[in-house]
């Protein structure tokens, strides 16, 4: 089954990063993606954010392993 994902790009503070990926209560996504990033980097953010979430990242517990494998998995 295909997720249900809300992208929104907002002016988020540069400490935030590139993106925030949200699982939603109803089995739906929200990726906020930063607006002052280039179109590349914004491009490149919701590449990253839709990984995680069709890998199902959200219920494991290991960070460190989640990055890797997901910067593993994306070609650009």
């Amino acid at each position: 089954m295909i997720p249900v994902v809300n992208v929104q790009v907002l002016d988020l503070k540069t400490t935030c990063g590139s993106e925030l990926v949200t699982p939603n209560e109803d089995g739906t996504y929200t990726v906020l993606i930063n607006a002052r990033m280039s179109y590349e980097t914004q491009r490149k953010a919701l590449l990253h954010a839709l990984g995680h979430i069709l890998n199902d990242d959200f219920g494991k517990e290991n960070v460190q392993q989640i990055e890797a494998a997901a910067h593993g998995l994306i070609c650009f």
